[in-house]
C-alpha cells in the first residue's frame, strides 16, 4: 500500500469507529438507566441486561481507543496526541475537538474509579458515575461539530436515532409511573400509615409482620 492509501485507510477507520463508538456508548447510557431502574427488559432477566451493559461499554471503549489512534497517527486530522485529552488547544475545530477530548476525561474517570470501588467508596463511585452521564451529549455535539460527514444522510439518521433513544430512556425515568429500584427489588412498600399523620404507626407496620395477641 502507497502512503496516500494508508493514510485514507487511517482516515476512514477513524471515522468509523468514532460512530460506532458513540452508538455503543447510547446503548451504555439507555442500559445503565434500565439497569438503574430495576427492571428486567422483555424477555432478558436482570443480570443478562448488567451483562450485556458490561459488554456495551467495553466495546465502546475499545472502538474509542482505535477511534482515537488512527485519527492522531493520520497527518490529514491534524490532531496531537494532547488534543485527545486536554479539551482546549486543538488547531483543528478547537471547540469540537475540546468536547470529544472532555468526553474522553469522563470516560477514563469512570475506568478509574470502577476499578477503585472498594476502596472510594460507593457514595463517591456514584458520583462521579452520575457525573460520567455528561459524556454523551459532549459526545453528540463532538461528532456533530467535528465529524467530515455531519451532513451525510446516514449519520444523520445515527444521530437521530441516538437521540431518541437517550431522551426516550430519560422520560421514561422520569415519568409519574416510574418504580424505584429499591421498591421494585425488594417487593416492599410504603405503609399507607406513614403518609396519615392522623393514623398511628405500629411496629407491625413497619416490619411486615402481625402483633402478637
Amino acid at each position: 500500500m502507497t502512503t496516500a492509501q494508508i493514510d485514507t485507510a487511517l482516515w476512514d477507520l477513524g471515522r468509523a469507529t468514532g460512530v460506532i463508538s458513540l452508538a455503543l456508548f447510547t446503548i451504555v447510557v439507555v442500559l445503565g438507566i434500565v439497569t438503574r431502574s430495576g427492571r428486567p427488559l422483555p424477555g432478558l432477566p436482570r443480570f443478562a441486561v448488567s451483562a450485556v451493559h458490561r459488554a456495551a461499554s467495553l466495546l465502546a471503549v475499545t472502538f474509542l481507543g482505535v477511534h482515537i489512534v488512527t485519527l492522531t497517527l493520520d497527518p490529514q486530522s491534524k490532531l496531537r496526541w494532547l488534543d485527545s485529552v486536554i479539551p482546549i488547544g486543538s488547531h483543528f475545530r478547537p471547540l469540537w475537538i475540546g468536547l470529544g477530548a472532555a468526553a474522553f476525561d469522563l470516560i477514563i474517570a469512570l475506568i478509574v474509579t470502577s476499578l477503585l470501588r472498594h476502596r472510594i467508596g460507593r457514595r463517591t463511585w456514584r458520583a462521579i458515575h452520575w457525573t460520567a452521564y455528561a459524556m454523551w451529549p459532549f459526545a453528540m455535539l463532538h461528532t456533530i461539530g467535528a465529524g467530515t460527514d455531519a451532513r451525510a444522510p446516514w449519520l444523520l439518521w445515527v444521530l437521530v436515532g441516538c437521540g431518541v433513544a437517550v431522551f426516550a430512556a430519560l422520560g421514561w425515568r422520569t415519568s409519574a409511573g416510574f418504580l424505584d429500584d429499591t421498591d421494585r427489588v425488594t417487593g416492599t412498600r410504603i405503609p399507607s400509615a406513614l403518609t396519615r399523620p392522623d393514623r398511628p404507626v405500629t411496629v407491625g407496620q413497619l416490619t411486615g409482620t402481625r402483633g402478637q395477641r
